[in-house]
């Protein structure tokens, strides 16, 4: 038996690499002949440059960068010479996750330190870079990124704007002069299709979730709107509002091309060609529900499956109440870990033994 194990993170209990290790570990308890593939998975969101690196031949660039409240945070980056390639999770040093959750402010927040990223890649002779995005702290267009980068956002008086969204109700004037001559081709990696304005936008629809109230919101999409005006680009282009905006940036002003977050990292991991010669495929995430079929890891997972005829197995923390629509999709069947009344806490803590257990009873 011919087993493919690709699971996305369980956020706040396992990664990747270790939820696919703990279902691997449970499945050759009860079926030691079985051939347990383990990949990790991704779509740009948290994770993705450590899931990618296992099959790159790259070198992992650590550096201290400016994070998402203008502290200093650890960050890394993948560099592959022989493809002249830079692979960066903006979530290294923009994320949700360097943030307390008293902390979150995503009208202060830049991209600063991602852009710091970028241009220590092209100082090491980066000629490509891809920007994954996901896990953003920011809701600043993709400001802070520029800005590092050499471009200039000045108010009306010729001074640079304060950084973060909260900085751009100031802006008056773009000079882009320090953004001549990059010879770099860039790729925004992303599943999210929202465009940067609007109530599908990126304030609206991701705002709350970075810790901004109602009025932060409205404030946010009214600045965003006015930086695409004086920037003559389209607000309402899909996919621009992904990591807060930063999509919108790549785009407009570096001349990035936007891609499928999960799709790149199939590639990369070579899931299809394994998927192919399997005769289960197991995905599954933190919460599994209707969002999981617009785009993200498992869907993608699921879609090569059906392409191929195999049995789908989704594994999730708890049963929700799109289970039905999982089913529909394709799903063979949609497995919970734990019970709804468990707390959060003790929920968390036991994944991965409950992973192992589940996969011994099965």
């Amino acid at each position: 038996m011919n087993i493919v194990i690709a699971m996305d993170s369980f956020k706040g209990s396992m990664s990747s690499a270790e939820a696919g290790n703990a279902a691997k570990e449970g499945i050759l308890k009860i079926h030691p002949d079985a051939e347990v593939t383990v990949l990790p998975l991704a779509d740009g969101g948290e994770g993705t440059i450590d899931a990618i690196t296992l099959f790159l031949d790259g070198t992992i660039c650590q550096m201290k960068v400016r994070g998402p409240l203008n502290d200093t945070v650890d960050s890394y980056y993948l560099f592959v010479p022989s493809q002249e390639t830079a692979y960066i999770e903006m979530a290294k040093a923009s994320g949700l996750t360097l943030i307390s959750p008293d902390e979150r402010n995503p009208y202060e927040a830049t991209t600063y330190g991602t852009g710091e990223l970028i241009k220590d890649a092209i100082g090491k002779g980066a000629k490509k870079i891809c920007v994954f995005m996901g896990g953003s702290a920011t809701n600043d267009g993709g400001a802070g990124m520029l800005q590092a980068l050499g471009c200039r956002l000045l108010d009306k008086n010729g001074d640079d704007i304060k950084s973060g969204a909260i900085g751009l109700k100031d802006l008056d004037s773009i000079d882009r002069t320090g953004l001549m001559g990059l010879d770099v081709e860039f790729i925004a990696a992303t599943d999210v299709t929202n465009p940067l304005c609007g109530t599908n936008g990126a304030s609206h629809v991701y705002g709350p979730q970075k810790g901004a109230t109602p009025e932060m919101v409205r404030q946010m999409n009214s600045r965003l709107m006015s930086f695409a005006k004086t920037a003559g680009h389209d607000p309402d282009e899909p996919g621009t509002g992904a990591a807060g905006g930063l999509s919108f940036a790549l785009k407009n002003f570096l001349g990035a091309k936007i891609v499928s977050g999960a799709d790149l990292v199939t590639k990369i991991t070579g899931l299809e060609e394994q998927i192919k010669d399997a005769d289960i495929v197991i995905t599954g995430e933190g919460k599994m529900d209707s969002q999981t079929l617009n785009g993200k890891a498992p869907f993608k997972v699921l879609q090569l499956a059906k392409r191929y005829g195999k049995t789908v197995y989704g594994i999730t923390g708890t049963l929700s109440e799109d289970t039905d629509l999982l089913l529909q999709a394709g799903f063979t069947r949609i497995i919970p870990l734990m019970d709804p009344s468990m707390e959060t806490d003790k929920a968390v803590r036991s994944v991965s033994m409950t992973l192992k257990d589940l996969f011994e009873n099965i």
